[in-house]
């Protein structure tokens, strides 16, 4: 028992000067001091791994892992709204859609008819795969026994970066830049010439000229129009799996214990009747307060009358000359724009002689709409664009 209490003394008195000269500028941070000794790899780790130097950040003053504030964190509730089918091939999803009708011919008595018949053509859509592992030293992780904490706090970044990385591809994806992605929708309306492409027939020039253009998309999102594609036989959706503790290399080569996240999300878009989506292209944000701004409520209206068959709320076409009326569950409707626009929308929506923009709840979540049709913001939708001719 002496010993013990001569033992405890004698560590008292230690820590006690210790403290001293931390305090005398003479011995550095116990977090520095960290960072050079008793860990292999801890120097020579950067880049993508957590070093001490991140962990000690990551701390409140009682040393406990901090609440951090997300301040890359955006909005893109596309990724709320869109409509996810199964794919009908492994890597793929194929679409028939009809090209060319078949034509009458009038008949003179005793003169015969040719035969006729439809032409169709097949679309196909590709998915990509965006994958990626968290990898967090054991020691770091484990250090002040907050290690499901502390793992958290590095994965739940993981997660918002991936989404955003789908936001844009959903809008901007070229796959004949970047093969291993998905199409997005601004390659399929990338111009306002119909004799360019057929689908400039559903794109709207609002006049803007330079390179501070901005985007406005009604989309509607249903089985038989446009929806998200996910791998035949595969789970839908980011996947997050927790790998346990594994056996890693430094940058050296040399061998680490460390716990590892492995995320997962494989995507793609199919526009299956491209009428159904419009953009209103080319809006300059640098004249939107000022006298020769877009006119954002027209283009709308021009945007609403562009789709075949709406809601009756929205416009009067409820109806089509086809066989099942055009009836065909297109899905549900939504207008995308970047906070730049949405806030010019909402200024709009307060005004009295205002009568097609309103402050409605959607879902139980306050929301302004046109003629019943929600407008959402998505941060991923650029105020850079370049002038669609």
């Amino acid at each position: 028992m002496k010993l013990l209490t001569n033992r405890f003394w004698q560590a008292a008195i230690l820590l006690l000067a210790l403290g001293l000269l931390y305090t005398l500028g003479l011995l550095p941070h116990p977090h520095e001091a960290l960072m050079g000794v008793g860990f292999a790899g801890a120097t020579v780790l950067g880049g993508n791994a957590v070093t001490y130097a991140d962990w000690a950040k990551r701390l409140d003053p009682d040393g406990n892992v901090a609440t951090i504030i997300e301040l890359l964190s955006q909005t893109n509730e596309i990724m709320d709204d869109m409509l996810l089918v199964q794919s009908n091939g492994p890597t793929s999803h194929k679409t028939t859609v009809r090209t060319g009708l078949p034509q009458g011919t009038w008949r003179l008595l005793n003169y015969g008819v040719p035969n006729g018949k439809s032409t169709t053509a097949q679309v196909v859509d590709t998915m990509g795969n965006l994958e990626t592992y968290s990898v967090i030293d054991k020691d770091i992780a484990d250090l002040n026994g907050n290690t499901a904490e502390f793992r958290l706090s590095e994965d739940m970044p993981f997660l918002e970066g991936m989404n955003q990385q789908m936001a844009e591809t959903l809008f901007y994806g070229n796959t004949s830049t970047n093969p291993e992605r998905f199409m997005g929708l601004s390659p399929r309306y990338n111009s306002v010439s119909t004799a360019t492409a057929q689908t400039a027939n559903n794109v709207i020039d609002a006049g803007g000229t330079g390179s501070t253009n901005a985007s406005l998309w009604l989309v509607t999102w249903g089985p038989n129009s446009c929806h998200g594609i996910f791998p035949k036989g595969k789970i839908a959706g980011l996947q997050h799996k927790d790998m346990g503790e594994w056996p890693v290399a430094d940058a050296n080569g040399n061998t680490y214990q460390a716990y590892r996240t492995h995320f997962k999300w494989e995507l793609g878009l199919t526009v299956r009747d491209w009428r159904y989506l419009v953009r209103v292209a080319n809006i300059d944000v640098t004249l939107l307060s000022g006298g020769n701004a877009a006119n954002l409520i027209n283009a709308m209206i021009r945007a609403v009358h562009r789709v075949p068959t709406t809601p009756r709320r929205v416009s009067t076409e409820q109806r089509t000359d086809a066989p099942n009326g055009g009836q065909m569950s297109m899905g549900r409707m939504a207008f995308y724009a970047n906070r730049t626009l949405r806030t010019y929308l909402d200024i709009q929506a307060v005004n009295k002689t205002n009568v097609l923009l309103r402050l409605e709840e959607w879902d139980g979540m306050p929301v302004t709409t046109f003629r019943g049709i929600p407008i959402r913001t998505c941060d991923q939708l650029l105020s850079t664009e370049a002038r669609l001719v």
